[in-house]
């Protein structure tokens, strides 16, 4: 029994390192607000009045208004929607420039996380301070993530001992993982309890 909780402490040595660093980082956070910050698209006051034709096949509807003008935005069975304010037509996607002055004046507030727009490609956009910004033009909101928020996820998945990128591997890891320090702790127990009885 000894020299199974020996082997199995030896076993369990790395992923303890793990858990530990990993734990401690969690613990503090740092960077954690910089890196899951959110950013959302500036609205401004509507102004004008608006006069809207509720379709029955609307789940929900939203206005607002960017730096780029007012938005429809309709919820169907199908999810969001972007439409034209006038004409009830879905609008597909903006244009690069409209992306470029959204994005501009998203992430004028944090110039030093965001820099400058550095490329678009679609509706993704990277700046020159490596930050990734995702546009979901139908329902009119941003994700942005750094190499900060790389950083932090990556140490997520060391300590719920997900090291190989396989999600079936990582599963049954995990759970090995787990099934070793029950049993450490186990025999650790015993151990002691006979200990104890010897000593008595």
């Amino acid at each position: 029994m000894k020299k199974l909780h020996k082997y199995l402490g030896f076993i369990m040595v790395l992923p303890f390192i793990a858990w530990a660093v990993t734990g401690v980082y969690f613990f503090i956070k740092p960077g954690y607000k910089s890196a899951y910050e959110s950013l959302p698209i500036q609205t401004y006051a509507i102004t004008d009045t608006i006069e809207l034709k509720v379709n029955e096949a609307w789940l929900e509807s939203r206005v607002i208004k960017s730096i780029l003008g007012t938005h429809l935005l309709v919820k169907t069975d199908d999810g969001w929607q972007h439409r034209d304010l006038n004409t009830l037509n879905i609008i597909e996607t903006p244009t690069q420039k409209q992306i470029e002055i959204l994005l501009n004046d998203a992430i004028k507030h944090n110039p030093l996380r965001y820099g400058n727009i550095a490329s678009i490609d679609g509706l993704k956009v990277i700046t020159d301070t490596d930050v990734r910004i995702s546009l979901n033009w139908n329902n009119m909101s941003l994700y942005q993530q750094g190499k900060d928020t790389d950083f932090i996820n990556q140490m997520y998945k060391i300590h719920y001992l997900q090291w190989t990128g396989i999600k079936s591997i990582d599963k049954v890891l995990g759970i090995i993982g787990l099934i070793l320090v029950l049993l450490l702790a186990f025999l650790g127990v015993r151990m002691s309890i006979a200990y104890k009885k010897v000593s008595i």
